[in-house]
């Protein structure tokens, strides 16, 4: 059968967590309009009877500020080292020679597609002159046309992928759909809320730690903690007198449910830990190692 780890990187709000849904056809990267909401890698294992493809979404390629992004570019050099092939995301209307510098720095071992994206955003002569700009690049081995969101040409892209990857034994098991715990999933919905409820600063100053995970005989038990910087920060995820803590968790509730099958009940508390995102210690317990 045909196997192999395919691994995709681009920039910030390129389109790569929205990729890895639609390859994988279920949702495991949440998504969001503002830029670097993925921090982790996240791996989509997709198993049928003549193949096993392993799908990395990366976080988006930064200059890093403070610790928090210095470990997320370190996964994506560990991405980088164990690519069988490399999806290289484009969104179409970006600054096509920005794109052209990352990709060229990456130094990539393995092959690369050019996947460029949102092309249902563009007309039709920008993408052609798109596709000629970047097959002309020396990283670039083949080059699609797709639109992530709306699934256009996703299908063509996974033919390419199969037709490039080894033949091998699979490295998971045939129903298993990540290699991450259900906790963590748990985790990201709620923090793909705070994307979608807050203005553009509290969500970057926040992160959320599953502190207890029980499934019951009639429901599932969930109590986590949105951490914060500041007092300040506090405040504003609860809301005047709760509000939009209440609806932070009604909103992430509904998706856990939906994700898990069974009823949740969720806990939601706040919690202060000045400058976390440079703290190693904070930064490990809260899964960023």
């Amino acid at each position: 059968m045909k196997v192999g780890f395919v691994n995709i990187f681009g920039k910030p709000n390129a389109g790569k967590s929205t990729l890895l849904n639609a390859l994988m056809g279920e949702k495991l990267a949440i998504v969001s309009p503002k830029v670097q909401t993925t921090r982790h890698r996240i791996k989509g294992i997709l198993t049928e009877k003549d193949y096993q493809i392993v799908f990395s979404d990366t976080p988006g390629i930064i200059e890093p500020k403070y610790k928090l992004h210095e470990k997320m570019m370190q996964a994506v050099r560990n991405s980088l080292e164990d690519a069988d092939l490399a999806l290289l995301l484009v969104d179409i209307n970006d600054n096509w020679e920005e794109n052209d510098q990352l990709f060229a720095a990456l130094r990539l071992k393995s092959p690369a597609f050019i996947v460029l994206n949102k092309t249902d955003q563009a007309d039709a002569a920008k993408v052609v002159e798109a596709s000629a700009f970047f097959s002309a690049k020396a990283y670039c081995l083949k080059l699609v046309t797709v639109s992530a969101l709306k699934k256009s040409n996703v299908p063509r892209l996974l033919e390419m992928v199969l037709e490039l990857l080894p033949e091998g034994q699979p490295f998971f098991d045939n129903d298993d759909l990540t290699d991450l715990p259900t906790k963590f999933f748990v985790g990201e919905m709620i923090r793909e809320k705070i994307f979608f409820l807050y203005g553009d600063e509290i969500p970057y100053h926040a992160t959320v730690l599953v502190q207890e995970f029980q499934e019951k005989t009639t429901l599932t038990k969930i109590r986590a903690d949105i951490i914060v910087q500041r007092e300040t920060q506090k405040g504003i995820i609860l809301g005047e007198g709760g509000k939009m803590i209440k609806r932070l968790g009604t909103d992430a509730r509904k998706d856990i449910e939906e994700f898990l099958g069974r009823k949740v009940f969720l806990e939601l508390y706040v919690k202060v830990r000045p400058k976390w995102r440079d703290n190693e210690i904070f930064l490990n317990e809260y899964g960023y190692n």
